[in-house]
């Protein structure tokens, strides 16, 4: 009896020395990690960089529109099932907020637009004292985020920091080039047709980074509505900048672009809806625009083509 307590007594020591090592919140070698994502741009980075060292749970899919997304019950169960939980933060996921905050208590909880200095960040034009969320139209403003996913996977699991700091360095060097082609395409357009008016501001930080001068009926949130006044203020800029194209967005319903297009026409000028840009949210997943390289690929190449004379 004694020689089995003494026995016990060692293993309890050596899962006490264990538990010290991992220390809460870290996973051994032959766990792997379940991370819980907000928006498919943070969901596909994070996919980039864990690779087969972890599950990537993403809660907002094709068209969904994260200004007025509410978790559902099932959410909150993945999100309680989690290691790690990523949320792009800068009041874009404001209706979750509360749980994010009640969830960093017992887990790794990580607004990823935190990496980005506040002198980096464009202040929001609707409400005072926060930034615009839309980082991720700026693609080297974007590597900042991946670099901060990138810690916060090491940092929840050390045996495999290596492993994520490679495939970082890779996936950073794929959008070095996707901010050349950018660049590239949009130097194709005189800078007086670099004009991108859109269904909600959601493009600043693009305009900002490629040259644009954008202009969007609703504001950085799809909470505020436009009204008859914002129509015709929009419809007046059109016709007199002669723009030739404007767009739609994938998670904001169409109808008041269609009201813009009709208003421009009783200015005698003819304007079109050149296509559907990805905003707030990416492509179907599977898709090549279900990627955030290829989301940005398809937007500035029907951005420059629908806008050349």
């Amino acid at each position: 009896m004694k020689r089995f307590l003494v026995i016990l007594g060692i293993a309890g020591l050596m899962f006490g020395v264990l538990m010290l090592v991992i220390g809460p919140g870290k996973k051994s070698t032959d766990e792997t990690l379940t991370i819980v994502t907000t928006i498919g741009q943070i969901t596909d980075v994070t996919r980039q960089i864990v690779g087969n060292k972890g599950k990537v749970i993403g809660l907002m899919q094709a068209g969904v529109d994260p200004h007025l997304y509410k978790a559902s019950e099932s959410d909150v169960q993945k999100l309680s099932s989690a290691d790690i939980i990523l949320y792009n933060g800068l009041n874009l996921e404001a209706k979750m907020a509360d749980i994010f905050e009640r969830m960093k208590s017992s887990k790794t909880v990580a607004a990823v637009g935190s990496a980005i200095p506040e002198g980096m960040l464009l202040e929001s034009e609707d409400y005072a004292g926060h930034y615009d969320p839309h980082v991720w139209f700026d693609v080297q403003l974007w590597q900042q985020v991946v670099v901060k996913i990138a810690s916060v996977l090491s940092e929840a699991d050390p045996d495999h920091r290596n492993y994520y700091q490679e495939r970082k360095q890779q996936y950073i060097g794929e959008l070095e080039q996707l901010h050349r082609f950018v660049q590239q395409k949009a130097a194709e357009l005189p800078a007086d047709q670099r004009v991108l008016v859109t269904a909600h501001d959601a493009f600043r930080y693009f305009g900002k980074a490629y040259g644009f001068d954008v202009v969007g009926l609703q504001g950085i949130s799809t909470e505020s509505q436009a009204g008859t006044a914002d129509v015709k203020r929009l419809a007046d800029f059109i016709a007199e900048r002669k723009i030739r194209a404007i767009f739609v967005e994938s998670s904001v319903p169409e109808r008041n672009i269609k009201a813009v297009v009709e208003a421009v026409r009783a200015r005698n000028w003819k304007v079109k809806i050149g296509g559907e840009l990805f905003s707030d949210a990416m492509g179907d997943e599977g898709t090549v625009e279900g990627t955030y390289v290829g989301m940005i690929r398809y937007n500035i190449d029907t951005i420059v083509d629908n806008l050349k004379e």
